[in-house]
């Protein structure tokens, strides 16, 4: 029943959804439960890549002998579905999970500002977890740094562009891997098999970044 607690056999079932890589909505339908549920399921107990039903019944059935509910996380607010729902795109979409949750928190700020300490406080993480979840949404293109000059620290910024920097940084390293492509075609052979396939991908990468790019830029204008 969909108002029913998760039974052993039903976090089984979670863990036979993630190894067939179905999303969390797939796997909820097939449980007949909210989405929810399963985001918070699988959230609190190590995430899709880490979810193990057997740990995960076990902790709960200790955490209900203790009588000590878990905490609302940072990340996934209770009855926040629509931010469940942002967290568990941006992991199928191979982001890291601290990663994915330091985004989503500065996405939903007021300003889109925070402090290194404010995002270890809020995620319930170690700094050197902030700072590598950061330094990867830099080199995104996600995120910015900005000095704070008179405390001596940083701030980390999601601005309106956010979106349009992390594409651009793609394509431009999809480029690079094109011009690479190429001239590895180029030191097989142009006339040989392996060039020529070589040479068609890189065609086709090159042609469909710069088209992204393209468009990327002159949609711009609906970020400001």
């Amino acid at each position: 029943m969909p108002g029913a607690r998760l039974t052993q056999q039903d976090r089984e079932r979670i863990a036979a959804g993630l190894a067939d890589k179905l999303s969390y909505g797939e796997i909820a339908r097939r449980l007949d439960r909210p989405t929810s549920t399963i985001t918070r399921e699988i959230t609190r107990n190590g995430g899709p890549t880490d979810y193990r039903p057997q740990q995960a019944h076990q902790a709960t059935i200790q955490r209900a002998r203790r009588g000590t509910p878990v905490p609302p996380r940072a990340d996934t607010p209770p009855g926040s579905a629509m931010e469940e729902e942002f967290l568990e795109r941006a992991l199928r979409a191979g982001m890291p999970r601290i990663a994915a949750q330091v985004h989503l928190d500065l996405t939903l700020s007021e300003d889109g500002r925070r402090t290194a300490a404010e995002l270890t406080r809020r995620l319930n993480v170690s700094p050197a977890s902030i700072s590598v979840a950061v330094n990867f949404l830099a080199q995104q293109g996600f995120v910015r740094r900005e000095r704070d000059p008179r405390r001596r620290r940083d701030i980390y910024v999601v601005d309106d562009d956010a979106w349009y920097n992390a594409i651009m940084t793609s394509e431009r390293q999809t480029l690079e891997s094109a011009r690479a492509t190429m001239a590895a075609a180029e030191t097989y052979g142009l006339d040989s098999p392996v060039g020529q396939r070589l040479a068609k991908t890189a065609a086709y990468l090159e042609r469909v970044s710069l088209d992204v790019m393209e468009s990327a830029e002159r949609w711009r204008t609906l970020l400001r």
